[in-house]
């Protein structure tokens, strides 16, 4: 596999987006960004009210986000994004912005040269269980653990033709960076 130009580190709250993300850019001397960090102050209000965001508070953020991609890897600089990435639509708006949106699969290949960033997806999976555990211990963090369950509805792993690797939360760090680190290799 070329190397991609972002790794997207994506995954329900308290899966360990950030820390995995930070770790990799780390090893990698790739830069880092927590997507959390890009969030308007609505999206924070709101998820602190415990309530969910919709598709109408994402987009922007995506938006922003694909903006912040596609600068970086066009100036030659690797970047890693941990973000939670839930929906397919939200990957492909990372990739190629909102204006890709909707595309064949014919079409994607041309959007792909002409604006689009070559995506790694890191799914960092668990259970429910395993994840609500983790969030309970969580201290300081705008994400309630009661939305956790909406994160779950919403969640549409990655899938071919998405380029991406799935790994367990119940791996230990470096058991999920090696694993990575392996996949840029390639064979």
């Amino acid at each position: 596999m070329a190397t991609p130009g972002a790794l997207l580190v994506m995954g329900v709250s308290g899966s360990g987006k950030s820390t995995v993300g930070a770790l990799l850019a780390a090893e990698l001397g790739w830069k880092f960004y927590d997507a959390d960090d890009y969030h308007p102050e609505a999206n924070r209000q709101k998820m602190g009210k415990g309530i969910p965001l919709n598709d109408q508070d994402r987009i922007p953020w995506l938006c922003t986000l694909h903006d912040i991609l596609l600068r970086d890897v066009a100036s030659g600089q690797h970047v890693v994004l941990a973000c939670s990435a839930l929906k397919k639509m939200y990957r492909d708006i990372l990739r190629r912005g909102k204006d890709g949106l909707p595309c064949t699969s014919e079409e994607l290949g041309k959007e792909e040269k002409q604006a689009g960033v070559q995506l790694l997806v890191v799914h960092l999976s668990g259970s429910f269980e395993v994840i609500s555990g983790r969030l309970l211990r969580r201290k300081g963090h705008f994400m309630p653990p009661e939305l956790l369950q909406s994160q779950f509805d919403t969640l549409e792993p990655p899938c071919a033709p998405e380029n991406f690797i799935e790994i367990s939360v119940d791996k230990s760090l470096p058991e999920i960076t090696a694993t990575v680190l392996e996949t840029l290799k390639g064979p």
